[in-house]
């Protein structure tokens, strides 16, 4: 890898019109919902920490969602490599049925049973009772945002991340005008506080469907075949459970194990002060790795193409280590600009606005200080495993690599560290981030290996319609 940043503007042009709109989409989703999580922190501390615990199994449903597109990910970008549109909307139809499927099932668990649901995550009664209301309405918005995720995830994995930024753009500045409308009655709307909050994100989903819709039957890019897209055919059923159960379980169980650490924080002692901070620093993460993010995609993206074009692995393996580079090197970078915000703008200014008592403050210095001394090896392991080794094919491996780490060493830790040793509020929050210790150096050992190097499609270029 020495040499691997040097490379043709070709490169660098390719990854910046790839990860571009995807990082000024992760922005607006970001600014956006943080702009709702300060709305309902203006309730209170209360229903900042109710919201924050009600959206720990809504988050596992995000990442389901984003395992399935993900799985797709690595067939369509293949496939955008051979320039087979005709597979890409087998591969299309089947997400898109099997994501639905899952969202509608999820939505009416949370809307039968929220208040036990909401009881998995925090014994207390007061938190429970405020963000039970808004579970019922949220989970249903998760239906409409599968399949707008879906689809927009094809457009990106053939190079147009445009068409999601806009989505997402659109959805986003509804779901924040809503939320002003519906959490405070504004405009002669009633005040609905939290459940507000709910019904906004249910409408702004439901804008992602009509404009995703409206652009899927004009789409020159990806026209809709439709024989394709209604009878896709058992072996594209059995090649997208393939490449997408390995990264569903990933992300189903990565999400699983980030929100047992949300548990262990809604079981201390200060519960409502460590999920109040857990929320605020949650979307400050999200701002620190967004151009990360963005580079995981792109990576994706790219490094399936490269193999389904039938570049050679040589060629392939320093496309990887010029993008693992790229992400360290912008990790670093966004770990020092944490550092530098921490005393200048995020103690003096930002955590006071959000009213956070003296024992949150505490809890989101660590938290955020902590972030960004394992910003770097953090930022490594995401472009690794959900973008090199994903477009790759090698999705199996990165699972292990991903979960072993955080189900083995943060997880416990946190719950020792907590609820056991009852040590101070530091040593949790460093047990949180202790998994990028062992991850990162995984991630190298498999990259230098070349064995994440795969052609999904190569035995099935010949599949036809049933």
């Amino acid at each position: 890898m020495r040499n691997d940043l040097r490379r043709s503007g070709g490169f660098y042009r390719s990854l910046r019109l790839l990860a571009a709109p995807i990082v000024l989409q992760n922005l607006i989703t970001t600014s956006l919902g943080f702009m709702d999580t300060f709305m309902v922190g203006m309730l209170g501390n209360a229903e900042m920490a109710a919201v924050n615990a009600a959206n720990t199994p809504i988050f596992i449903i995000q990442m389901v969602i984003f395992g399935f597109q993900s799985g797709m990910t690595v067939l369509v970008s293949q496939y955008w490599g051979k320039q087979d549109r005709r597979q890409i909307n087998r591969v299309l139809g089947v997400a898109l049925l099997t994501v639905t499927v899952f969202s509608v099932a999820v939505a009416l668990l949370l809307f039968l049973f929220p208040r036990e649901v909401m009881g998995l995550v925090t014994p207390n009664e007061t938190l429970i009772e405020l963000g039970a209301p808004y579970l019922q309405i949220v989970g249903f918005s998760y239906v409409f945002n599968g399949i707008s995720s879906v689809y927009t995830g094809a457009q990106r994995s053939m190079e147009n991340p445009k068409l999601g930024m806009q989505v997402m753009g659109a959805s986003m500045v509804t779901n924040t005008f809503l939320n002003y409308c519906l959490i405070f009655g504004r405009f002669g709307l009633p005040r609905l506080e939290v459940a507000g909050a709910a019904i906004a994100t249910l409408i702004s989903r439901v804008v992602e469907v009509v404009i995703a819709g409206a652009v899927a039957l004009r789409s020159r890019l990806l026209p809709l075949e439709w024989d394709c897209l209604l009878h896709p055919g058992r072996e594209v059923f059995r090649s997208f459970l393939k490449y997408s159960a390995p990264v569903v379980g990933n992300d189903a169980l990565w999400s699983l194990g980030t929100s047992m650490l949300t548990v262990v924080l809604g079981h201390m002692e200060n519960s409502q002060d460590m999920l109040a901070a857990h929320a605020l620093v949650g979307y400050i993460d999200k701002f620190a790795v967004v151009i990360c993010l963005g580079l995981a995609s792109a990576a994706a993206v790219m490094v399936g193409k490269s193999i389904g074009e039938g570049r050679d692995r040589a060629a392939v393996r320093s496309l990887g280590g010029s993008l693992l580079k790229v992400s360290t090197l912008a990790g670093l970078l966004s770990g020092l600009l944490l550092l530098l915000l921490m005393p200048v703008f995020f103690r003096p200014f930002l955590f006071p606005l959000f009213q956070l008592t003296e024992g949150a403050v505490y809890a989101a210095t660590c938290m955020v200080c902590l972030m960004a001394v394992f910003m770097a090896l953090r930022t490594l392991a995401l472009v690794a495993i959900t973008g090199v080794f994903r477009g790759g094919g090698d999705v199996r491996t990165a699972t292990i690599i991903d979960l072993l780490p955080l189900w083995c060493v943060s997880i416990p830790l946190a719950a020792l560290f907590a609820l056991v040793l009852e040590l101070d509020v530091f040593w949790t929050c460093f047990a949180i981030y202790a998994e990028n210790l062992v991850k990162a150096p995984l991630c190298l050992w498999r990259f230098r290996g070349g064995r994440w190097i795969n052609d999904v499609t190569k035995a099935k270029g010949e599949w036809t319609s049933p």
